[in-house]
């Protein structure tokens, strides 16, 4: 043996890194999860504060409740057309670049929203709203799926949804105040104000998006190599090899299944979510009352989708708390229809809430798994189109409802039936997705 061979033998060698996966998988979520829930937050803000802009501009306007439903509803006509292109989009060109464009983009035409004038400027602006904000759900969805194995998928799909009653939570007192305080401001209506404050966050975030967010764990930074192979190893442990037709999607009956029931939940959500604050104002309150009022639902909702995650990924199933919370949803929805006084309103509408998006981080979790890797690039944002389209039907449904009758009671029976059809859509689904969870050992 020559003397560098034994030199070398004889010097120490570096020991091998050790690796917790689930220590990986935190750190991810650490730091992934906060810019994500912003970015959410400030989303769904922009595209459901037009409930709170309707207290003045409907009447500043003119719009009669028939067109207002419909015309905020518009919004997800655009939305729906583009999400799976978008997500395709995202998965080729890598995530980082894709969820910034979306974010300045959403963000200038939400700000236009301000300068609208009449009935068509306003369809036209939700309808592009729609358009250029299509892909940021399902696309960071899909993304996660990228970082985040089964085991933990529930709980960590929460803490990005629980933007959802986040934003509505706080959302809802700052939009009361913007409107209070701003209105007449430099001869500017306080809802103009309200979508211009309102849109310059998503327009800066999609700015620092480009600079901080890695497109996966081979691109962080912030991960060391034995880190990044540990949680590759681990997810594709669990994944189905990707087919790379990722298009085959659309053909496929699970995912019409699987859009259908998430249908049930989002018609509730957003048949709440824009007219939620007219609700509160009929009993008697003003702007600012309402808004603080309107947070009450979101608030006892947020806690409520962490702690149902968390029992989810306790006992890995999906299947039941998704339909149980969607019946919860609809027994919220008909008491209130049927609540005699306005504290009972409050309370039920609240349990609504509760079940409407306690059900979601279960419902994407079992999507997820139920799809594979290949499938859910596209499946998750077909999936995601077909319930959204219940963005465009609830808010319509309800003014219809009440233009014709002068009551929100119909409307909100109408709106119960959407979870319960989920619940049991999901129901009769259970054994033959759970029997194939099982099988990929997830």
């Amino acid at each position: 043996m020559s003397e560098a061979a034994v030199i070398a033998a004889q010097e120490p060698r570096a020991p091998r890194e050790t690796v917790d996966a689930d220590s990986v998988v935190a750190k991810a979520a650490r730091r992934l999860i906060p810019f994500l829930v912003t970015g959410f937050i400030v989303a769904y803000l922009d595209r459901v504060n037009i409930g709170f802009a309707a207290l003045t501009m409907n009447g500043e306007l003119g719009f009669t409740p028939e067109f207002f439903g419909w015309g905020a509803g518009v919004f997800f006509i655009g939305y729906c057309l583009f999400e799976a292109p978008s997500n395709y989009i995202m998965h080729r060109v890598g995530a980082r670049m894709w969820i910034a464009r979306i974010m300045v983009s959403w963000g200038v035409v939400s700000a236009l929203t301000a300068f609208i004038w009449n009935e068509a400027s306003f369809v036209v602006l939700r309808l592009l709203l729609g358009v250029m904000e299509a892909g940021f759900a399902p696309g960071v969805i899909l993304y996660l799926t990228y970082w985040i194995p089964a085991a933990q998928r529930a709980r960590v799909l929460a803490g990005f949804l629980i933007a959802v009653p986040v934003s509505s939570a706080i959302g809802s007192p700052i939009s009361g105040l913007i409107l209070a305080a701003m209105d007449g401001v430099g001869g500017i209506s306080g809802w103009r104000w309200l979508f211009l404050m309102e849109a310059t966050p998503s327009i800066i975030l999609g700015i620092v998006c480009f600079f901080y967010l890695p497109d996966g764990p081979q691109s962080a930074k912030w991960l060391t190599p034995g880190e990044i192979a540990s949680l590759q190893a681990k997810l594709e442990s669990e994944a189905e090899q990707d087919h790379g037709d990722h298009w085959r999607a659309l053909k496929d009956m699970r995912v019409l299944i699987l859009g259908i029931a998430y249908f049930g939940i989002v018609i509730a959500l957003y048949g709440l979510s824009f007219w939620l604050p007219q609700i509160i104002k009929s009993f008697g309150f003003g702007v600012v009352a309402t808004s603080l009022l309107a947070s009450i639902p979101y608030v006892c909702s947020a806690l409520a989708m962490w702690a149902w995650s968390r029992s989810s990924d306790r006992r890995r199933e999906t299947v039941g708390h998704t339909a149980l919370a969607g019946v919860i949803g609809a027994m919220g929805l008909a008491c209130a229809a049927y609540a005699p006084t306005p504290l009972l309103s409050m309370i039920a509408l609240s349990i609504a809430a509760v079940g409407a998006i306690a059900a979601l981080p279960t419902f994407w979790c079992f999507t997820t798994l139920a799809l594979g890797s290949g499938d859910a690039v596209i499946g998750v944002a077909v999936i995601n189109s077909i319930g959204n389209i219940s963005g465009f039907a609830g808010p319509y449904l309800v003014g219809l409802i009440k233009g014709a009758t002068g009551e929100f009671s119909d409307a909100l029976l109408a709106l119960a039936l959407g979870p319960l059809v989920t619940a049991l859509l999901l129901l009769r689904a259970r054994r033959s997705a759970n029997n194939k969870c099982r099988a990929r050992g997830v």
